[in-house]
């Protein structure tokens, strides 16, 4: 196993030296922390981590491989990955290729041997911030890593993984429009499975075009950054508002949120990885959740309710308007850890 050594540079000048495998590049991102404990290949090909710099809390990634089959989108969507130490050697009777050379292969930078912990704590005490992983160890100035900086921008994320042109996906059921501003296969396989036919519509969109396919319902999928990114977006939302059934999963529900009037704010870093604790305040249960966001709806307004809260913060996980037909949750209901309680969250979220 070939590898280089690189460092880690973040916004706020603290540096970790490391060693670089998979595709070997310098890149710029935002950086964040996930504390799944399983499910890093889900993780890489999850759209909303496009232009994300990912800190694995577990120390050690890779120890079951890649497959083909567990992919949530056509490639991985993420800047950078970084782990304490990745598993060269993968033992899993379903692995086709192990971590390293998955990165490679989709030209993605990897980054080990660093101390994640006390990065993880960084990111927490300090907020989100830009980071830099350069193989220039100590080459570049101080003006040099500025430019750098000032010149990430992730605002297009949305247009970098939605679907570029629309596409139906047959079935006998409810005719389910999904507005893709990034959403998992995983989202679009549990409406199969409900034998749902599924329209899939590009994020800018206008709303007389999904109008026009006769949808019995809009599902506003889940995607990466801001929906003040997205204005466009809200605008077609507005315009179905009280014409369709909303459904709205993590950024849809900022995007169905804004449209409704409500403000958004920037978490200080963000909810990404499993056992979130939420609370459904419509019927008392207490839910434990996998998520990925930054960003949350606040001063929801009158035009709708918070349905549910993170137990943790106490910010918005949900919001739904009766008089509407508005249901919308921030968390991912695909990727509740019990196949049977995700089916009844994925039922009653849709119904």
């Amino acid at each position: 196993m070939h590898s280089r050594t690189a460092e880690l540079i973040l916004e706020n000048g603290v540096r970790f030296k490391g060693r670089a495998f998979g595709y070997v590049q310098d890149v710029v991102g935002e950086i964040i922390f996930s504390t799944s404990m399983t499910g890093y290949q889900e993780m890489l090909t999850d759209p909303t981590l496009c232009g994300q710099i990912v800190v694995a809390t577990y120390p050690l990634v890779g120890n079951y491989g890649i497959n083909l089959e567990d992919m949530e989108s056509d490639k991985p969507c993420l800047t950078a990955l970084v782990v304490r130490e990745k598993c060269d050697y993968p033992n899993n009777f379903r692995t086709e290729m192990d971590l390293d050379g998955f990165l490679r292969q989709n030209h993605i930078l990897g980054l080990e041997g660093i101390d994640t912990r006390a990065l993880t704590r960084i990111i927490r005490d300090n907020g989100c911030m830009r980071a830099i992983i350069t193989t220039e160890v100590g080459m570049l100035s101080d003006r040099a890593l500025e430019e750098r900086f000032e010149g990430f921008d992730n605002s297009d994320a949305v247009k970098k993984v939605s679907v570029k042109e629309s596409y139906e996906i047959s079935g006998n059921g409810e005719h389910i429009a999904v507005l893709d501003l990034g959403a998992k296969n995983s989202l679009l396989r549990g409406l199969v499975n409900k034998d749902c036919r599924v329209t899939v519509f590009p994020y800018d969109t206008p709303a007389e075009k999904i109008l026009e396919a006769k949808p019995d319902a809009v599902l506003v999928s889940n995607g990466p950054g801001s929906p003040e990114d997205i204005p466009q977006t809200v605008e077609t939302v507005k315009a179905l508002v009280g014409k369709l059934p909303l459904r709205g999963i993590c950024l849809g529900q900022l995007v169905i949120g804004m449209a409704l009037g409500a403000t958004v704010k920037k978490l200080k870093f963000g909810h990404h990885g499993a056992n979130q604790p939420v609370k459904d305040l419509i019927s008392g249960k207490l839910l434990v959740t996998a998520q990925s966001h930054n960003y949350v709806l606040e001063d929801v307004g009158g035009k709708a309710k918070v349905s549910h809260i993170n137990v943790n913060d106490g910010t918005c996980e949900g919001i739904v308007s009766e008089e509407l037909n508005i249901k919308c949750i921030q968390f991912r209901p695909e990727d509740y850890p019990s196949s049977h309680i995700s089916g009844s969250i994925f039922d009653d979220f849709l119904g």
